[in-house]
């Protein structure tokens, strides 16, 4: 049996990447490490992990009676994460639709077997792998987005390393 690696994330469509852009690569630059590709960037709702490839269809219908109450997610800072040696742009606060969605997420997967991370949700999204240690760095300017939607994305290995491809609902 066949299995993928998958996740559910905020997937930023082209105008939200260009708004992201600047912002996240004027402080990228500011970081020793690898910068993650603009085609990359997202924010994790809930890990799946691997998940066999024939159980997807079900995955994606659970996922598809969730309703999404449309929320403004803003990044206001970069944190190094020592464990994963990541710079990631960090929100400030979770707002209540978007705990709400995550925790909703976190209510399929526990349905479908799996066992969601056992941690506090923080919104965020990697800029830098590999990271060298900084100290957390303040943002000249929130960068906002606004969110009504959701996808389930693929993690696909490759030559040029990893690449994310979101499954269409």
């Amino acid at each position: 049996m066949s299995a993928r690696t998958l996740f559910f994330a905020l997937w930023p469509d082209d105008r939200q990447r260009d708004r992201l852009r600047d912002v996240i690569n004027v402080v990228a630059k500011t970081v020793e490490g690898k910068p993650v590709e603009r085609r990359n960037w997202h924010v994790t709702l809930a890990y799946v992990g691997q998940f066999p490839e024939d159980s997807i269809g079900e995955l994606r219908e659970s996922a598809r009676r969730i309703q999404v109450e449309p929320f403004k997610l803003s990044f206001n800072r970069l944190e190094y994460w020592p464990r994963p040696k990541i710079a990631a742009l960090m929100s400030p606060t979770v707002p209540a639709e978007l705990q709400t969605l995550v925790s909703k997420l976190n209510e399929v997967l526990v349905d479908i077997g799996v066992m969601p991370d056992d941690r506090t949700y923080r919104p965020h999204i990697t800029v830098v792998r590999g990271a060298r240690p900084f100290s957390t760095e303040r943002l000249a300017h929130r960068a906002a987005t606004q969110w009504s939607r959701f996808e389930l994305i693929e993690s696909v290995a490759g030559p040029g390393g990893v690449r994310y491809l979101p499954l269409k609902q």
